[in-house]
Parts: C-alpha cells; sequence; structure tokens
C-alpha cells in the first residue's frame, strides 16, 4: 500500500478511536486491534503528529504511580473525520474502476 496513503488510513483510525472519549495509548492499540495491528512506536508517531496538526490535545495524569496520557480529539479532528469520509467517496469510486475487469470476469 502506498505509504501516504496507509499513514492517512492510521491517522483517521487513531481520531476515530478518540471521537467518542479521551483515551491513552495502550487502550487505543487494544481498541483499533479489530481493524488493523498498531505498534507502539507508531502509534506515539502518530499521536505526535495529530497533536502538531491540532487534530487532538493531550493531557498527563498520575496513573498507579505512573505518569500517562490521555489524548482527546479536538474539533478539528472531528472535521478530519468528516473530510475522510467524503474522500472515501472518491477512493471507493477509483477501486471499482480499477477492479471492474476483474470483477466482470468471475
Amino acid at each position: 500500500m502506498d505509504i501516504q496513503l496507509k499513514r492517512g488510513l492510521l491517522d483517521v483510525c487513531v481520531l476515530a478511536a478518540i471521537k467518542d472519549e479521551e483515551s491513552y495509548g495502550y487502550r487505543i492499540i487494544k481498541d483499533l486491534r479489530s481493524c488493523i495491528e498498531l505498534s507502539e512506536s507508531t502509534l506515539y508517531t502518530i499521536l505526535k503528529r495529530l497533536e502538531a496538526a491540532g487534530l487532538l490535545t493531550v493531557r498527563s495524569t498520575e496513573h498507579e504511580g505512573r505518569l500517562r496520557k490521555y489524548y482527546r480529539i479536538t474539533d478539528a479532528g472531528i472535521k478530519r473525520i468528516g473530510e475522510f469520509r467524503e474522500e472515501w467517496k472518491e477512493v471507493v469510486s477509483i477501486y471499482r474502476f480499477v477492479t471492474k475487469e476483474e470483477l466482470s470476469d468471475d
């Protein structure tokens, strides 16, 4: 898969994982397992990129004697999910065009 396309998909997956309530790294990884496997290093790179883009905020709090970061989606992050839904329609259209010959051969 094209790295830029995959990067965009992963970003939206992480935003969707925290859309309804704030979350922390391990829980995000666990929540995403149903659709994709992410390493901690990949997730934290994505989270830093999303924070820098203003798509999520982060707060730190102590949990069982350790510092834990909680991530919350921003209005801009919600907007990005909406944009992705619109963009996805175009991706599906392209997919159908590319695979139409294969589908008609069945």
